[in-house]
């Protein structure tokens, strides 16, 4: 054990100040000589709101278009996403946008100001509301200047739709297009507006598992025709999944698809008369990710960019890059300072994006296609110097049923004598992963002597579909096998020591490290955030998209009622030895509070040192400023104690 007088000099970071009340950028567009993104801020209790201002002008203050107290954001399926619909139309800017605050599907029209110094919007009228408030789920929608109409998804019922409302009336119910058999998303407009194509997945399967390309024709009247299934198959003996198809000018459509094993880009047309099914081709083959699961809607890796190329993010062993697809197949990496990417939006040469590098936090990235120049703004300054920041290092190990698993090792920047403190994440999901760039929670553990190790467990994405499957019938085995391996891979190498290993996640990670307590003799403290704790409980009451999911995750109900009793941390408290800190949203609808409630009471009564910290305002996934501090500090504090350091 080494007490802090042995520790090397060096600056801590302060909850306060990694936390700080610097807005989350989110879902940036181009259009024209503007580029339009949406702010999430913490000051306002993480409201979402939308700015622009014009291409690459940072010396331009941005411009707010949603005052307070409009919120852009939606709840479709649970988790919720593309709130916003934008178009240009000859000199104006066509704006919908759905307002989780006022409720309904918004519309407004804007205009430059001063055509001479073309640096301020203005609107041509006050936002209508265009739909029945608080009636049903909408989201994911695209403006068909054609027929003057939203369309977007609906959800109500537990049914799925496309649907439209017209722009020019107000408080109107909606117009149904189509119907899906269950669930629907990313609906993209030809761009001669005669043609729609989206993705729609069927129950048992997450949309990432298996899920189709449709495409209708527009007629004269505005509905749909000849709606066919153009990717994929509904049969469970050919899967494969599909991911945010986009038009061409030309009347090709482009998807990300995995039949190959890995989310490449497929092209198909510009005839779809034929209405044959899978007339995709390959257009660009390689073991990368041009996709990332579905989770949320309006997530975007793919787009167009004048008539021949594609903008297109691809993730390869865990690093994300930017390359241009032309159409004929010949490929172009762009050479970026960045490591991870996310949400692009492309046209005629120019491209946005977010993203961020070991030294840069996520930020807006603004890149000529044309040239390469690029210019990025993080939105906060820097409050870490380089030598100061603990980089992150590639680290491969044999993990679940001998496979190769990979994870992110960021090494202490505070030197100690001895062997260091060692911080196990385990990200959510479960089927998601693990990301490079400036994390500044990540450097709070780092500044004060602790590695961290991020894990791409068993079913974490980014390395291809077989990488995802390890997870199948294996959630609470093949997670918890990989994130207590690469622990004692470090702790065998030296770079750890075995007495001060700790783990934390959050939901399904919260999963991940209660089993790991419960099945594994590594870790000797945790902290988990609104964890999964009975998987009987979630079986039950889980919501309707992720109603099927543990028939991947564990199995089918019926058949596997004893693995869902066997792998659950609430059925396993006997097993925990270690010292656990809880924290819990009051508003949570995804993971009961009473469960975690029950596992503290529980935890308290083998007198196992425990806390448990509640919070009225808060749901699944902590939005306050205010509560991420006191999680971090309270964790911090609670390590600290329990592992003597």
């Amino acid at each position: 054990m080494v007490s802090p007088k042995n520790q090397v000099s060096s600056k801590f970071l302060d909850a306060e100040v990694v936390l700080g009340e610097f807005p989350k950028i989110k879902s940036p567009r181009i259009l024209g000589d503007w580029v339009f993104w949406l702010e999430q801020r913490p000051y306002e209790n993480g409201r979402t709101t939308l700015l622009t201002r014009p291409w690459g002008r940072f010396d331009c203050l941005p411009q707010e278009l949603t005052p307070f107290p409009v919120n852009l954001r939606t709840r479709l399926h649970g988790y919720g996403g593309s709130p916003l619909a934008l178009v240009k139309q000859a000199d104006c800017f066509v704006m919908t946008w759905i307002d989780d605050q006022q409720g309904g599907l918004w519309h407004q029209k804007w205009i430059i100001a001063d055509q001479t110094k073309p640096t301020i919007l203005k609107s041509l009228s006050s936002p209508i509301c265009l739909s029945l408030k608080d009636k049903y789920c909408l989201a994911d929608g695209l403006i068909d200047l054609q027929f003057n109409r939203w369309i977007g998804v609906m959800e109500e019922d537990n049914k799925d739709y496309l649907v439209s409302f017209a722009l020019d009336k107000e408080l109107k119910a909606p117009m149904i297009l189509h119907q899906a058999i269950d669930f629907l998303g990313y609906p993209t407009l030809s761009i001669k507006s005669d043609q729609l194509a989206w993705v729609e997945w069927q129950k048992p399967y997450m949309p990432w598992d298996q899920s189709q390309i449709f495409h209708s024709f527009i007629n004269d009247i505005g509905k749909l025709s000849s709606v066919s299934m153009l990717s994929g198959s509904d049969k469970s003996s050919q899967k494969s999944s599909a991911f945010q198809p986009q038009w061409l000018p030309n009347g090709q459509l482009i998807v990300a698809e995995d039949s190959s094993g890995w989310w490449n880009l497929k092209i198909a047309g510009p005839d779809f008369s034929s209405n044959l099914t899978n007339q995709f081709s390959n257009l660009w083959h390689i073991k990368a990710e041009a996709a990332c699961p579905q989770w949320i809607h309006g997530m975007s890796t793919i787009a167009s960019s004048g008539k021949k190329e594609i903008v297109a993010l691809s993730c390869q062993e865990g690093s994300w890059s930017m390359s241009v697809v032309n159409k004929s197949g010949s490929v172009t990496k762009l050479q970026l300072p960045f490591e991870h990417f996310e949400d692009v939006s492309s046209e005629e040469g120019k491209a946005v994006a977010i993203a961020a590098n070991s030294f840069l936090d996520s930020g807006l990235l603004e890149v000529n296609l044309k040239n390469g120049s690029w210019i990025h703004n993080s939105f906060r300054e820097s409050i870490v110097k380089p030598q100061e920041i603990s980089i992150a290092e590639s680290f491969w190990f044999k993990g679940f049923g001998g496979e190769m698993s990979h994870a992110w090792y960021y090494p202490p920047i505070q030197g100690r004598l001895n062997y260091s403190p060692l911080l196990v994440k385990a990200h959510s999901g479960p089927t998601s992963m693990a990301k490079r760039g400036l994390n500044l929670e990540i450097q709070f553990w780092t500044s004060r002597g602790w590695g961290v190790l991020d894990v791409n467990y068993a079913g974490s994405t980014g390395f291809g579909r077989a990488y995802r499957d390890r997870l199948k019938h294996s959630w609470g085995e093949a997670d918890v096998f990989d994130c207590s391996q690469a622990a004692m891979e470090l702790i065998n190498n030296g770079k750890a020591d075995k007495n001060l290993v700790a783990i934390e996640g959050s939901s399904a990670g919260g999963f991940t490290s209660l089993c790991c307590l419960c099945f594994r003799n590594i870790f000797r403290v945790a902290s988990c955030k609104y964890p999964v704790i009975d998987l009987l409980d979630m079986a039950n009451s889980t919501h309707r998209f992720e109603e099927y999911y543990l028939d991947f995750l564990i199995g089918k109900f019926n058949n596997n009622k004893h693995l869902y009793m066997s792998r659950s941390p609430i059925n396993n408290l006997d097993k925990i030895t270690c010292p656990v800190i809880l924290f819990q949203g009051l508003k949570d609808k995804v993971v009961s509070p009473e469960k975690t409630k029950d596992l503290f009471t529980a935890l308290k009564n083998k007198k196992i040192p425990t806390e448990l910290h509640v919070f009225d305002n808060e749901g699944h996934g902590f939005n306050h400023r205010s509560t991420k501090i006191k999680v971090l500090r309270e964790t911090e504090s609670f390590f600290r104690e329990h592992l003597g350091i």
